[in-house]
């Protein structure tokens, strides 16, 4: 009788080994550039080199940020329901980011003053952005750019409230940021496209936000002490938990699928955001270091968070 054909096992990776090392490498491709700014920023401090925060963040709440915001809507292709829809799910994400965030540092007994701010916004800017064009194409980074201009539009309105301890609306009126808002809405429902050179303006006035934020970022992680991290570390891990809660139960609410879904669970999945620290350092300074810590714990966890989430959940 012949012999029987014996299978020999294939020396080829499974199919799902060979996306988790592609999708990590990408991830970790999208954060080593953070990284590096955010070591620029440490080796100027180190070195003693002029750099003055205030004005800084002067120039990326003034012109970053609200550039950056009309550059990228004038650009995107989406339903305006659908991109409402997902408006609305991020108001939501960030309320329940606050609350749960609020009862975490009253039982941690940290400053709310201080930490709130940072648990209720996550970076969906300059990671959640590239991530979900990667993960889910066009479509998924459209409704991202939704989730980019509410947690915007709180950073700059609650975001300040809460480390200033007070609430003013004047600065809601007066903020550029709530305006720039205002007008890619405009544009963005209308279909209306800025004029080339305008455009092309917009582009390299936003470019500056990301940047300059990072530099700031890595500048105060000199002054990190050696105990905070610790904090952070806590931090990191209680914020991942609440985003995988606040994901899983707005999408049940809203009946997202498909791309929508995806989009926002990244979004809720996104760590700690840099533009928060803007206004924890200038109005509780004594806690910088600690908050500096805590955005770049945060920042690494994301390595390892997000081709997870993509793998098995997404």
């Amino acid at each position: 009788m012949p012999a029987r054909h014996r299978h020999r096992p294939s020396t080829a990776p499974p199919l799902r080994e060979f996306f988790l090392e592609h999708l990590f490498l990408n991830v970790f491709n999208v954060i080593l550039p953070v990284l590096i700014c955010a070591g620029v920023g440490y080796a100027l401090a180190v070195t003693k080199a002029p750099f003055d925060n205030k004005v800084i963040g002067g120039i990326v709440s003034k012109v970053g940020y609200p550039t950056l915001i009309i550059s990228h809507l004038s650009a995107t292709r989406i339903d305006v329901g659908a991109f409402l829809d997902m408006m609305l799910a991020s108001a939501a994400a960030i309320a329940a980011f606050g609350v749960l965030g609020f009862g975490v540092l009253r039982v941690l007994r940290l400053p709310v003053r201080a930490f709130l701010t940072p648990m209720m916004h996550g970076n969906v800017g300059n990671i959640g952005l590239p991530i979900t064009l990667l993960a889910l194409g066009n479509a998924g980074m459209a409704y991202t750019m939704a989730f980019v201009v509410v947690v915007l539009v709180s950073i700059f309105t609650v975001g300040m409230w809460i480390p200033a301890g007070s609430f003013s609306p004047r600065r809601v009126v007066t903020s550029p940021v709530i305006w720039a808002v205002i007008v890619a809405l405009g544009l963005l429902a209308t279909g209306t496209h800025l004029p080339e050179p305008v455009e092309k303006s917009f582009d390299i006035l936003g470019g500056l936000s990301i940047p300059l934020m990072l530099l700031t970022l890595g500048h105060t992680l000199a002054t990190l002490r050696t105990g905070s991290l610790w904090r952070a570390v806590v931090l990191t891990g209680v914020h991942v938990v609440m985003a995988v809660v606040v994901a899983s139960a707005l999408v049940w609410a809203f009946g997202f699928t498909g791309v929508e879904r995806g989009a926002l669970i990244l979004c809720c999945l996104m760590p700690v955001s840099v533009a928060t620290y803007l206004f924890i350092d200038q109005n509780v300074p004594e806690y910088a270091p600690d908050v500096a810590g805590f955005i770049l714990v945060s920042t690494l966890a994301t390595i390892v968070v997000l081709p997870l989430a993509l793998s098995y959940w997404i």
